[in-house]
């Protein structure tokens, strides 16, 4: 059903076949602008398909499917690579780099290597990396994997001090973390939407509970 309202992201009935397989199945999602949302699934339930169909990299099969502002290129002026390797670096540019790395916790670690990083502020420096392009629309495929605990829960602060800045998608596992970050929670199933709630309502759902454990809800 077609939507009045404006959403950030919109796809409607999509579909997406892989050598016979279908990947993504008549997949219905809106995301309202500034939102955080959470994809969970079990392996093959489609989110990487989903995530690859927002950003471009394949296209529907059929459906439809809109993103308000091109996710990874969303330019505050030109930053092609000449410009950016001999142009100077102005107060105001040097500002907001340090703007952008004090919100990634990364202010004090400027003058680092990258490579001496830990994984945790490697992860934090590609997301810095993206801010720095003001982007509309963040997607974030698991980003608590391999991470320390300490650095998951960082982690969490960090994206949710980015909701109502940035729209936000997440593809998680690591339910803790979910828990931590989610207000939202979209559940794909065999490519298509199963539900979607809060943490509690997903997690109680006896439709999910089907799904992830194989058997129904106990009464």
């Amino acid at each position: 059903m077609s939507q009045t309202k404006k959403f950030i992201l919109t796809l409607e009935e999509v579909n997406k076949s892989f050598e016979g397989f279908k990947a993504i199945s008549n997949l219905t999602f809106y995301m309202d602008d500034g939102e955080l949302r959470v994809i969970i699934g079990p392996n093959g339930a489609g989110k990487s398909s989903m995530m690859d169909l927002i950003t471009g990299r394949t296209k529907p099969d059929s459906g439809k499917h809109t993103v308000f502002e091109n996710v990874w290129l969303s330019l505050e002026g030109s930053r092609s690579v000449w410009t950016t390797l001999f142009s100077r670096v102005t107060p105001e540019r040097r500002d907001r780099i340090y703007q952008v790395l004090k919100t990634v916790a990364l202010d004090g670690k400027a003058d680092w290597k990258a490579g001496a990083l830990s994984h945790g502020q490697k992860q934090w420096l590609e997301i810095g990396m993206l801010l720095a392009l003001n982007p509309k629309l963040l997607l974030v495929d698991e980003p608590a994997a391999g991470m320390t605990d300490e650095e998951t829960h960082k982690t969490g602060e960090l994206l949710l001090s980015l909701e109502g800045k940035h729209s936000i998608v997440v593809i998680e596992h690591d339910m803790t973390f979910v828990r931590q970050i989610a207000r939202k929670v979209t559940v794909l199933h065999q490519g298509t939407v199963l539900c979607e709630g809060t943490v509690d309502e997903v997690q109680n759902s006896e439709k999910v509970m089907e799904v992830y454990l194989g058997r129904k809800k106990k009464h």
